[in-house]
């Protein structure tokens, strides 16, 4: 859960939070005026997956200031030149428009994410949410926080000792449709009663923040991209995203930006009812 607080006064966070506030506009703006039919131009990458003029337009919005903010940090983008990333020790991680699907079949489930990778390890990391008009925010080394910027007001997150539930709640993308999530949750409810949410994108990284997932799997490829900040975010907070050996992701190592399939749990007790279930999955 989070709870009011004051506004922090780390000077990074200070200086990223407007940036992200105007690039959720920009994005939101975006998302409106194609749901109202104008002309949006949706192109096709080498990979087949679709880009739109959105994306582009708050990719380079955030390269400019994020290179005034943080000048000596390059950024590792999905829709820039990321050839010379293996001689980045640090450097931030992009996703303009994470759920550009979903933002074409007009599902408002989109996010920008941003992390900072030190050491192929995600340190800090923002998500946010242009059509809720918040972002959760924060270093991996301390509690997240929630900003919503069209009302000026910051939460942190509080844990607590939360009332046992009856039922798992499990985080599915729209299009999980392999058997193999069918197969996760039979084992599951074997012990528990299944509560399935279905969400796009990054998002269901900040439904985990709120309590409304408990575990996601995710059993087809993601690039690095779209779970540095969620992972970054789930950490922060006793949680965690592993890949299906049980290995946590990092980040700018790999020859390919491309991770395979993950399991990703709100906590301790969450993580173990994971990775039974995934034992039971025939892969």
């Amino acid at each position: 859960m989070f709870i009011t607080t004051q506004a922090p006064q780390d000077e990074q966070i200070l200086k990223l939070v407007p940036v992200l506030a105007s690039a959720s506009q920009i994005l939101l703006e975006e998302y409106q005026n194609y749901c109202a039919g104008n002309a949006f131009n949706i192109d096709k990458k080498d990979d087949q997956s679709p880009v739109t003029q959105a994306d582009l337009k708050v990719n380079a919005y955030l390269i400019e200031q994020l290179a005034k903010i943080t000048p000596e940090i390059p950024v590792l983008s999905e829709e820039s030149d990321y050839s010379q990333r293996h001689t980045w020790n640090i450097c931030w991680m992009l996703d303009p428009l994470d759920g550009t699907k979903e933002f074409i079949h007009e599902r408002d489930e989109f996010t920008i994410n941003l992390s900072l990778i030190h050491n192929h390890q995600t340190i800090f990391s923002i998500i946010a949410v242009p059509t809720e008009q918040v972002m959760y925010l924060g270093y991996l080394t301390e509690l997240p926080y929630k900003y919503c910027f069209i009302h000026n007001t910051w939460e942190r997150y509080c844990k607590f000792k939360a009332v046992e539930e009856d039922a798992i709640q499990i985080g599915l993308s729209h299009s999980s449709k392999n058997p193999k999530y069918q197969q996760y949750i039979d084992y599951i409810e074997q012990e528990s009663p299944v509560i399935r949410r279905e969400a796009g994108s990054a998002y269901k990284f900040c439904m985990m923040l709120e309590g409304e997932i408990d575990i996601y799997p995710r059993f087809h490829p993601t690039s690095e991209w779209d779970t540095s900040a969620g992972q970054g975010l789930l950490e922060s907070i006793g949680g965690g995203l592993l890949s299906l050996a049980a290995v946590p992701f990092t980040y700018n190592q790999r020859d390919t930006v491309l991770n395979d399939g993950f399991i990703a749990f709100r906590n301790i007790e969450n993580k173990e009812i994971a990775l039974e279930a995934l034992s039971n999955v025939s892969f």
